[in-house]
């Protein structure tokens, strides 16, 4: 008698412990794309026409880097008028906008903004921001460019939100962000807009897991299910409805971690961790696939032109 509960009792455990690693396995598969032809680090990247743009580096690189997924090939468009590091970007209606980040000489956050028009190869100078600041993040919800969280002139973090409008070429303040921070990352999903992961005023030492969803209908914030890992210098990118949140930095190296998060189910996934931890890179999805591009290999200033592509 003894002997068979034993039995049951040892195969019970046996299941719970191949339950709890079917349910850690992880998904999605890494594979290598042309790096850049130059290294770089805290860099704006994002997507338009289907193309792959690299703005800014921590040491002052100002040729526009632009890969184009279909060939694996890349090109360099004109360089941004002003040397900037820490900026935010994103693509809207074929073209670039970047916004912010540090000037390279003294570290002094801007409010600075500039389109690039790939039809041409020229940028052009916008409405700046009401507020300076670096180490923001920015999307593209409602047709508008959401510009959230930095680092402020005072050099503390701004909870500033605010939203660019580019057919009147005019910003308007909204909602501040409820935990003010910078190094995160933003995204937009069904309407809604997600503040994910951060640090406290410039330290990687006080990284945070706060994620923050912004309703635009009710100019309101809510806290939604924390990021699995607390993180910052991290990038991300939206497919499938799910946002992908990839690599960071801390005092004890960079991260190698792929968390997804879906708004639909309120869950996180893991994925397949990177090839290479980087802080400071960015990440774009074109055609299924999301290419994370540049970033340091490890924290502070280090800077890299690796390029993987990861297919969820």
């Amino acid at each position: 008698m003894r002997k068979q509960r034993f039995t049951i009792e040892l195969a019970m455990v046996f299941a719970l412990f191949a339950g709890a690693g079917a349910f850690a396995q992880t998904t999605g598969e890494w594979s290598t794309g042309a790096p850049m032809p130059s290294e770089r680090s805290e860099v704006a990247v994002a997507e338009a026409g289907g193309k792959i743009y690299i703005i800014g580096d921590y040491r002052g690189a100002t040729e526009t880097e632009i890969y184009d997924p279909a060939t694996d090939g890349w090109t360099r468009g004109a360089a941004i008028p002003v040397a900037v590091h820490h900026a935010a970007a994103v693509g809207f209606g074929g073209k670039l906008y970047v916004m912010g980040g540090y000037l390279v000489e003294g570290m002094t956050p801007t409010n600075a903004v500039r389109e690039y028009d790939p039809a041409t190869d020229q940028w052009r100078d916008l409405a700046p921001m009401p507020t300076a600041r670096g180490a923001l993040a920015a999307t593209v919800l409602d047709g508008g460019i959401h510009a959230v969280g930095g680092v402020g002139t005072d050099g503390r973090n701004s909870p500033a939100h605010e939203v660019y409008d580019p057919a009147s070429n005019e910003w308007t303040e909204l909602k501040p962000v409820p935990t003010p921070r910078d190094h995160l990352a933003v995204a937009a999903v069904a309407g809604r807009l997600y503040a994910i992961g951060g640090r406290v005023n410039g330290s990687y030492a006080d990284n945070l897991d706060a994620n923050e969803v912004y309703i635009a209908a009710t100019d309101t914030w809510e806290a939604a299910p924390a990021l699995p890992t607390a993180r910052s210098g991290i990038a991300a990118a939206v497919l499938d409805g799910r946002i992908f949140v990839f690599s960071g930095e801390a005092p004890s190296g960079t991260f190698d971690e792929v968390e997804s998060y879906d708004p639909a189910t309120t869950s996180w996934s893991q994925h397949r961790a990177m090839p290479t931890a980087r802080h400071g890179l960015g990440a774009a999805a074109v055609g299924g696939r999301i290419y994370t591009i540049a970033g340091g290999r490890t924290p502070g200033a280090s800077a890299s032109n690796v390029n993987e592509v990861f297919a969820p």
